[in-house]
């Protein structure tokens, strides 16, 4: 091992036990089958082992988990990730065969609504994402049940809508058991025809494009799902699963989201289906060839990135900040001056837009970008041979969050959830030992979207609008805040009229 390596691994950055395990895990396991609607009497307190067993089985059944009883790690991995908050009806119906179960998905809770024509309103938006990029997805979402069936929708702006998308934060009056939790837990809840509402957690980190953050389009899709009366699904590749699918090349729309809601509607009027594969929808911002639509006059386009989360950012030798959103960057000085956006094609020629992590190496001087499985290498704006190169086959992560050149390790970092992993560039690959937890980094949250050692010697890492200041003789987190208001390098300051550019 490398002696910086070692040096710093000294420090603390290695040491990291594995967590105990929670206590009342069976109760907190008891109280999400209760809510998903796993037991035949919900609310009737504790259950009997044999109860118990049985539900955990429905529930490994409906999200293909080995059919053991027991409440073992992949089951509570598997409760624990993001999720739609509608319960999953009687699950139980899976055991008594296919077509019981499609009566089932489109027999309750209001059946189907009584005419074909339906409009929808988006009441309030989520933070830190542009309107008429939001109005794309919402658009596309409804567009993607009309294609199939003989539906058809129309947007209203104000005023009463058969459908209403709306964005809470906690108890919103759903219940206590529909409060939503902040990033994680339940996404977004709906309700069947014909109360036509779709609620979804404003705390949660919407995104508009593949391999960042919650992706809006498709949670939205599954909630009008709901909304036109589909239960869940039992079929994993559906988009009506109750834990959301991901954007692919396959079709968005399985054939059992097909079939449930012809069941409902019928088929299009003009024919047959449209299917449309995920790949159409994983950048909403690149739909309009005016960058910005609607919303251009309302902002500064020097300052753009200001009012929303980026896909990644890093530092160059010069103190010059490069910030990637899309399929444009910014390049920031170090006084603070931003530039217009600049498409990311002449500066790195076959560089793909919606980047997951961009690296800058103090030891090379190369520019290092990550997206879903596939790393890219470029010294200056020349593409290394070799490049682009599977990560798998390095050791590293697919869809890393953040990347960083750490100096005290002269590695880089790559930051996936819970975990980081130790890089080395000659040859590029992970390091021995890795990944750990994520705890070696004092106080540092798992899904930050980008980091940079700041010319002053601290590192800081972002998360949508926050940012965290990681001090590198301490190692530990000793402050964080709002990165467009509070730190002036990053070009939303204005200088003259002392004020924030939003």
């Amino acid at each position: 091992m490398a002696g910086p390596l070692r040096a710093a691994l000294a420090l603390g950055l290695l040491a990291a036990a594995q967590p105990a395990p929670a206590a009342g895990q069976r109760r907190q396991a008891e109280l999400f089958l209760e809510k998903y609607g796993y037991f035949s009497e919900p609310g009737a307190g504790t259950h009997s082992p044999a109860e118990f067993t049985e539900a955990l089985r429905d529930f490994q059944r409906v999200t293909h988990l080995p059919l053991s009883g027991v409440l073992d790690a992949p089951t509570l991995h598997q409760m624990a990730l993001p999720r739609c908050g509608t319960d999953d009806g009687d699950s139980r119906a899976a055991r008594r065969g296919w077509p019981a179960r499609r009566r089932r998905r489109t027999a309750q809770h209001g059946g189907r609504w009584p005419k074909r024509h339906l409009t929808y309103r988006v009441v309030n938006w989520p933070p830190y994402l542009p309107q008429h990029e939001v109005r794309l997805a919402v658009r596309a979402a409804f567009e993607l049940w009309s294609n199939v069936s003989s539906l058809l929708f129309w947007e209203v702006r104000e005023g009463p809508a058969d459908i209403r998308l709306t964005f809470f934060h906690g108890d919103h009056n759903d219940g206590l058991n529909n409060a939503f939790d902040g990033p994680g837990g339940a996404l977004a809840h709906a309700f069947f025809p014909r109360r036509g509402e779709a609620h979804f957690d404003s705390a949660e980190r919407w995104s508009l494009h593949s391999g960042k953050g919650r992706n809006l389009f498709i949670v939205v899709a599954h909630e009008v799902g709901h909304t036109l009366g589909l239960q869940h699904s039992p079929v994993k590749s559906a988009l009506m699963s109750p834990y959301y699918k991901k954007l692919s090349k396959d079709f968005v729309l399985s054939w059992d989201d097909i079939l449930a809601v012809q069941n409902l509607y019928g088929k299009p009027s003009k024919g047959s289906a449209i299917q449309l594969p995920g790949k159409v929808f994983t950048h909403f911002q690149d739909w309009n060839t005016d960058l910005y639509g609607r919303d251009r006059q309302q902002r500064s386009l020097s300052t753009y990135y200001c009012h929303s989360f980026f896909d990644a950012i890093t530092a160059d030798g010069d103190h010059n900040l490069y910030i990637f959103k899309g399929g444009h960057y910014w390049v920031v000085t170090a006084s603070g001056n931003a530039s217009d956006p600049r498409p990311l094609q002449p500066r790195w020629p076959g560089l793909p837009a919606g980047i997951d992590a961009c690296a800058w190496s103090q030891l090379t001087g190369k520019f290092y970008f990550f997206k879903g499985g596939r790393c890219w290498r470029y010294a200056g704006s020349q593409l290394e041979a070799g490049f682009p190169r599977k990560c798998s086959a390095l050791g590293l992560p697919r869809h890393p969050d953040t990347a960083l050149y750490f100096q005290q390790l002269r590695r880089l970092v790559l930051f996936k959830g819970p975990k980081y992993f130790v890089v080395g560039e000659e040859p590029l690959g992970a390091e021995p030992y890795y990944p750990r937890s994520l705890r070696d980094w004092a106080g540092l949250p798992p899904g930050t979207a980008g980091a940079l050692t700041h010319r002053h010697g601290s590192v800081f890492f972002f998360r949508d609008h926050q940012y965290w200041e990681f001090d590198q003789e301490k190692l530990r987190v000793v402050a964080t805040g709002e990165w467009a208001t509070q730190l002036a390098w990053m070009g939303c300051w204005d200088a003259d009229r002392e004020q924030v550019l939003l």
